[in-house]
């Protein structure tokens, strides 16, 4: 048995500059950081040939082929597995719509987890390139690359698309005390609004010609809001966030709406200084700069949301429970207690109703 977990993230900055329709023309650029919220992933050895994948539905085949989950479905193809295996994926947060990278989240996730299992373990940069091709090119979904970075690698990154279609992913190397200063700046409430990403995107998609200008203002206020993070001023970061949004909602028509836009400007005029519906918009979590003098006002201006409190997470997607590398009496205890998560209680209490 194999379990990974992969943190999700949060996008600053660039969000639109990642789509290979841009980048590959005119270079792109986001600013984005790790969470210590996670995407589980769990496989296993079956007692039969058949190939059982547990989500938010349980689904037992024979075939491969018949898979409906198709991130499980595809990862399976790609590292050349075709049966006698168990798999079950559980998250944090809500399993779609939350615009925190959950879907190459998972994609990442798995594929750590089906190449450890096979005992072929692959670097980060391997992982975020699969699980790209998986997302984009095998399935064609209208998503950008950065999410499948950020899964693979962790930590606050700047990272940087090129013309000739290479990905460099660079740390942002943030002291400790200014991390740390602008993680208690940073607030996350759930809309509870629920949108079709896809639909966004692929709008978002069509419209890159048009909204070249847009798209090259956002690059440039990635790049200097990483200058602003180096230099410790962390409010015009906030500000920038403002800026930045502004021209997201440009993108396509339901990047935002009247909603979002109350919740919005309810919380800046509590004393949030920007902010961003996080991922593609129309819903999902809201992103919020807010001083910590300000906090309290906010979160009573928003008091019917739910707040997500987070950290920054430094690592990228890891195996957090091997069992084949259990090789004596005593380490089974330690290691067995890895298991004692309530993500994991909850993936067994649902496989023993099924």
């Amino acid at each position: 048995m194999i379990i990974t977990q992969t943190p999700l993230r949060i996008s600053f900055f660039g969000g639109g500059t990642d789509f290979p329709d841009f980048f590959l023309k005119e270079g792109g650029a986001v600013l984005t950081t790790a969470i210590d919220r996670y995407i589980f992933v769990i496989i296993k050895e079956r007692f039969d040939e058949k190939i059982r994948v547990g989500y938010t539905k349980t689904e037992l085949v024979d075939d491969i082929e018949d898979i409906q989950h198709e991130l499980v479905r595809e990862c399976l193809r790609k590292v050349g597995i075709r049966k006698r295996v168990e798999i079950a994926t559980m998250g944090d947060i809500p399993s779609s719509g939350s615009g925190l990278g959950s879907s190459s989240t998972v994609t990442v996730g798995l594929l750590n987890a089906m190449y450890q299992y096979l005992g072929e373990p692959r670097d980060p940069e391997t992982l975020a390139r699969q699980a790209c091709e998986i997302e984009l090119e095998i399935l064609g979904k209208p998503i950008g690359v950065q999410d499948q970075y950020i899964g693979a690698y962790g930590g606050q990154r700047y990272i940087r698309f090129c013309e000739d279609g290479s990905v460099v992913v660079e740390p942002l190397g943030l002291s400790r005390s200014d991390r740390h200063r602008l993680n208690e700046n940073l607030m996350l409430f759930y809309t509870a609004v629920t949108r079709s990403a896809e639909s966004i995107l692929g709008e978002q998609k069509r419209h890159i010609e048009e909204n070249l200008n847009e798209l090259q203002a956002i690059k440039r206020l990635a790049l200097r809001a990483r200058e602003c993070l180096l230099a410790g001023a962390l409010d015009e970061f906030g500000l920038l966030l403002h800026d930045s949004w502004m021209l997201k909602k440009q993108l396509a028509s339901k990047v935002s709406n009247a909603q979002i836009d109350e919740i919005y400007a309810t919380a800046r005029k509590a004393g949030a200084l920007g902010g961003k519906i996080a991922g593609a918009g129309g819903g999902g979590y809201l992103l919020l700069y807010c001083p910590p003098a300000a906090q309290e006002n906010v979160r009573q201006a928003l008091r019917g949301l739910e707040e997500l409190e987070f950290s920054f997470e430094q690592a990228g997607t890891k195996v957090i429970f091997d069992y084949s590398r259990v090789t004596t009496r005593e380490e089974i205890p330690r290691r067995s207690a890895l298991l004692q998560t309530a993500a994991f209680a909850r993936w067994v209490s649902a496989s023993q109703s099924q």
